[in-house]
């Protein structure tokens, strides 16, 4: 695709485009929307950030945003989707987002992101070098799109801090252990976390693997769950990705 353009968006037409991309992209259940145009139209109003990225008319992105509490400065961003359709857009689209939020006096963005997911767990934190902050378990309840329909709705809340440089941070295992491990035939494999630094494992699709076998993408939840959750609510923290599908979690002083 050529160049995108990215703008926000206010306009009626605009914001049901919106709303249709989202619902192509995620699917929800008959009469029902990943985000309601009244919704958008609401929160654009409101001075919050719906923006779209265009190839030439078409709409191929679009991002969801809104203001924290006044004092804490923060943005916290609802939903970014492009059309399955477009490569390498999501970078641009959070670029855009990040500029916005600076122009607007915040410091900080927020979101939350499946933990399973690798892909996106190394866009955000490899990528952009946001960091996990809390580990949310089945924070949405039940949802009832095709992606993430059958499946508890745990997610990894991050703060992407907007003062610092773009990117991770350098990737450091010195010492490691593994927390979590993946067994030659995909399946978790619980270890030790008696370490410093511990590496957690995600399964390589679990998108594929939700499909394929539902049971064994329950276990993968169930087990990220049982040592992401306890490491971060003690005080670890989540310092990168790593490619290969690891979580790398410190108990070290992370400047």
């Amino acid at each position: 695709m050529s160049e995108p353009r990215i703008r926000e968006l206010t306009d009626l037409a605009e914001l049901e485009a919106v709303s249709a991309l989202l619902d192509e992209i995620w699917r929800p259940r008959p009469g029902e929307s990943t985000a309601a145009v009244e919704l958008l139209r609401a929160m654009s109003k409101a001075g919050n950030y719906v923006a779209g990225a265009y190839d030439g008319d078409r709409l191929v992105g679009a991002g969801v945003a809104f203001f924290g509490p006044p004092a804490q400065r923060t943005v916290h961003s609802h939903i970014v989707g492009v059309s399955p359709a477009t490569r390498g857009l999501g970078y641009a689209l959070k670029m855009h987002q990040r500029a916005w939020a600076l122009e607007h006096g915040a410091t900080t963005i927020g979101w939350t992101f499946d933990p399973l997911v690798s892909r996106n767990a190394y866009f955000n934190l490899a990528k952009l070098g946001a960091l996990p902050v809390e580990y949310l378990p089945n924070f949405y309840g039940g949802m009832r799109d095709e992606i993430n329909a059958g499946d508890e709705s745990d997610r990894l809340l991050v703060h992407w801090d907007l003062r610092a440089p773009v990117g991770g941070r350098p990737i450091d295992t010195t010492g490691a252990v593994f927390g979590l491990d993946r067994s030659l035939d995909g399946r978790p494999v619980p270890g030790s976390t008696d370490a410093e630094t511990v590496l957690v494992a995600v399964p390589a699709d679990v998108e594929k693997l939700r499909l394929a076998d539902p049971a064994a993408a329950r276990e993968w939840r169930h087990a990220v769950r049982s040592v992401l959750q306890p490491l971060l609510a003690g005080g670890a923290r989540v310092t990168g990705f790593d490619r290969k599908g690891w979580y790398i979690v410190t108990r070290k002083a992370v400047p």
